[in-house]
């Protein structure tokens, strides 16, 4: 018998209980998601409202305010792209909407949350034909923005709750949390970025680490190293340097219109200034976006609307008038994107940027 015969049953051995445990891990994981999605709808809302009282404040909508909750909406789609094309040069504004439309879909679709966006974007990208330093730097940055901002919003939230006299011990944890997190998160992006040197120490560490996780697994040894760190941060600082303000505005008003359609869906379902102010219902929507941020469930479906629908009830809001409001803006930040998202995932072959190479 050859060498190389003597050696497929060693490398093949331990990957059937690998595969065995990868999948137990995802059918937990996705039974969990259900039991959260079936709770929510089934069990949690209709004991916050019955759904009869919520289809009745949905039915008293006039032509004009379904025309202004459609309006949000469009607003909301159409930042989709600016940060992409913020972060890669040459990317269109047709290109950065199938793509964000596309990775947005999937997350949907899929467990997994951000990341599973990130590599549907990924691969988007270089299909077109993007070169891989680019894209991955795109990725990256698009990625830690909006990351920072989901973070930050439940402080400045935190801080304008409190000039108005009022507490929440849950937007109060939260942004305790997010503060941690957000500080340790920009402290360790700068920091490695601050000197080539310090690039490369981070990555030959990095490199030293995964290869030696590989060889548990009896895998080869990454191709990357310290080095490649340090051209990934000099671009990314070329990046930055030009454009960091062009992509905070961006992913500024691709999330805040976010909170439009939910603001505007309060105020439609008649969820008036004085039981809901625009600051508690920023406070509510920044908490609920982070919480929904984690991968429980597609999209966060189910931990958002619990999160958001308690906050607003707390904050004084009328039970039946915060759910309408809460499964509109639902509705419409996931549908049309799902839809439209479907759509540009079957055809974004088709939006082949003119100008990329491969």
């Amino acid at each position: 018998m050859s060498s190389s015969e003597t050696d497929i049953p060693v490398a093949a051995a331990p990957a059937a209980p690998r595969r065995k445990r990868s999948l137990k891990k995802r059918l937990i994981a996705g039974g969990l998601g259900v039991a959260v999605i079936v709770g929510t709808f089934v069990f949690i809302l209709p004991r916050i409202a019955d759904y009869r009282s919520v289809w009745d404040v949905v039915q008293d909508f006039s032509w004009w305010e379904v025309v202004l909750l459609l309006v949000a909406t469009f607003f909301n789609l159409v930042t989709y792209a600016p940060p992409w094309m913020a972060a890669l040069p040459g990317l269109g504004f047709r290109q950065g909407s199938v793509l964000t439309l596309a990775s947005t879909a999937s997350t949907y679709i899929a467990p997994g949350g951000a990341a599973v966006g990130m590599a549907t974007s990924y691969a988007m990208l270089r299909g077109w034909g993007f070169k891989g330093r680019p894209v991955t730097i795109a990725v990256a940055v698009t990625g830690i923005w909006n990351q920072f901002a989901m973070l930050g919003f439940p402080v400045i939230a935190l801080a304008a709750v409190t000039v108005q006299h009022e507490q929440s011990s849950l937007l109060q944890s939260v942004a305790l949390i997010g503060l941690i997190v957000f500080v340790v998160a920009v402290a360790a992006f700068a920091a490695s970025l601050w000197t080539p040197q310090l690039a490369r120490n981070v990555g030959d560490l990095a490199a030293r680490v995964v290869n030696w996780l590989l060889r548990l697994v009896r895998r080869g040894p990454v191709k990357w190293s310290g080095i490649s760190f340090v051209r990934f941060r000099n671009e990314t600082v070329r990046l930055l340097g030009k454009r960091w303000h062009v992509l905070t505005l961006a992913t500024l008003a691709g999330q805040l219109t976010v909170f439009g359609v939910m603001f505007v869906s309060l105020r439609v379902c008649g969820v008036s200034a004085s039981e809901v102010s625009f600051i508690e219902a920023f406070a509510a929507w920044s908490v609920a976006r982070l919480l929904g941020s984690l991968p429980l469930t597609p999209g966060g479906i189910g931990v958002v609307e619990v999160g958001l629908t308690g906050l607003l009830v707390g904050f004084g809001g009328k039970n039946a008038e915060v759910v309408a409001a809460v499964l509109v803006f639902r509705f419409l930040t996931i549908v049309p994107t799902l839809i439209l998202g479907l759509a540009a995932g079957a055809t974004w072959r088709r939006h082949h940027p003119n100008h990329a190479t491969a």
